[in-house]
């Protein structure tokens, strides 16, 4: 790969930061995670417009949404190794391109299938090599206080709820879906530069190592965090990984997670709000406040896998997110919803500092982007099934709670298989490819 000047050169800011440059990475890809967590979110937010404006059947409206989280899906192991490839700079700047000219092409559809093109296939791509970001950055950047880090990066999904669903549910009613969407695009378009001046894909690329790693601050970068050093799992190595049962206990949870988060809350939540007779802001702010409550129990969850055995933290994670899925059916009004919110909200992406634990520890921390972005193809999966299933519930039983039912009984199935996955790392055989993993 050839040297970028800008790149080799360190950052002034790395200078004037008070603390490890590390965090300052984390913060820029939170943010970048921040803008897909808005385009994941606006469905919710857009299919009464839509409705209202082309008169298409929410089925049809769901199915552009179901192929965007299925793209995602199908696209995480792409960003993986387009990660460890060429750098999770490149890809974040590649993502949020492509995601401003789409959002803005998304503004002038006329036709469903140009909907199901722009919002399903060009964004579900564009949004589908990011989410191993928050791994691969916590696994190259961190040796202490990685499960911390992660929870913060995967907050910005959280964060997106809250910043943008509120926003996007004003702008809608006050201007129309358009304007609405060209905030997503600014926000793109904004981080844009600071991602190209700032970021930077390895500490060795500063003359760091990784967070209290044993070496000084400006020591020389290790061999494995050197530049250029780390190379993409073969596929050989990646067909290995998937003949252990960790593999599949965690893409099985992460198939439920899909099921019961993007899936049925994040698509049809604020549609059956509505169907009760819950206003429409009343509902995104509920939506708002799940975010907020998720903030917390995703960084507690983060903080809690630095300390005790993460398997654990994932069962309750799971346990929650059942209970509070099994209570929704019951619920009708305002303060019922905002107190689904709050329980929901605690667990609601509180499984991705766990899972990436779990990896890290059974398969070694090199190679987190690629094997959880392998296992996050099963979460999408998930997600889209649930998309289109919901909206097939609703239309064939008149309202969306078999759907619940389903979603909270697999909540608690996931939080018995959590407790299964093997605590033990890999020792032999040796992975093809990656001799660095064995005896991780």
């Amino acid at each position: 790969m050839d040297s970028n000047p800008a790149q080799d050169r360190p950052p002034r800011l790395l200078y004037l930061l008070p603390f490890y440059y590390g965090w300052f990475v984390v913060a820029l890809s939170f943010l970048a995670n921040l803008t897909a967590a808005g385009i994941r979110s606006a469905p919710s937010v857009l299919i009464h417009p839509l409705e209202a404006e082309f008169g298409w059947s929410r089925t049809e409206i769901a199915s552009a949404a179901s192929l965007n989280l299925l793209l995602l899906g199908l696209f995480a192991p792409v960003g993986g190794w387009l990660i460890d490839r060429i750098g999770a700079r490149r890809v974040i700047l590649g993502s949020l391109s492509t995601i401003a000219v789409g959002l803005v092409a998304v503004t002038y559809v006329q036709q469903l299938w140009q909907l199901i093109l722009l919002w399903g296939v060009v964004l579900g791509i564009a949004t589908g090599i990011t989410p191993a970001l928050g791994a691969s950055i916590a696994s190259r950047w961190f040796v202490d206080r990685r499960g911390l880090a992660v929870g913060i990066m995967t907050n910005a999904n959280a964060a997106g709820q809250i910043v943008f669903l509120p926003l996007l549910m004003s702008v809608i009613l006050a201007a129309g879906w358009r304007p609405a969407l060209m905030m997503i695009t600014a926000t793109a378009c904004l981080l844009i530069p600071a991602i190209w001046f700032w970021m930077r894909d390895r500490p060795g690329e500063v003359g760091l190592e990784p967070y209290r790693s044993g070496a000084g601050a400006n020591a020389k970068p290790g061999k494995s965090f050197a530049r250029g050093e780390i190379r993409p799992m073969s596929f050989a190595a990646i067909s290995e990984v998937m003949k252990t049962s960790t593999f599949w206990i965690l893409a099985g949870c992460f198939f439920i997670c899909g099921v019961t988060a993007n899936g049925l809350i994040g698509t049809h939540l604020i549609p059956h709000a509505i169907e009760r007779g819950i206003p429409q802001v009343t509902a995104a702010t509920a939506v708002g406040i799940m975010g907020g409550a998720s903030f917390i129990g995703t960084t507690f969850s983060g903080y809690l896998v630095d300390r005790i055995d993460p398997r654990k933290v994932l069962s309750v994670v799971y346990c929650l997110r059942g209970t509070a899925l099994l209570m929704l059916p019951f619920v009708s009004n305002a303060i019922g919803l905002f107190m689904f919110a709050v329980l929901y909200g605690l667990d609601w992406y509180a499984s991705g500092p766990a899972t990436t634990t779990i990896i890290a520890r059974k398969f070694g921390s090199e190679r987190v982007g690629q094997i959880f972005g392998t296992v996050f193809v099963f979460h999408q999966l998930g997600g889209a099934a649930a998309a289109l299933g919901g909206g097939w519930v609703r239309v064939h039983f008149g309202d969306y709670q078999n759907a619940f039912w389903v979603g909270g009984c697999l909540g608690l199935v996931a939080a018995c298989l959590a407790l299964t996955v093997d605590r033990r790392g890999v020792a032999t055989p040796e992975l093809p490819g990656t001799p660095e993993l064995a005896g991780a």
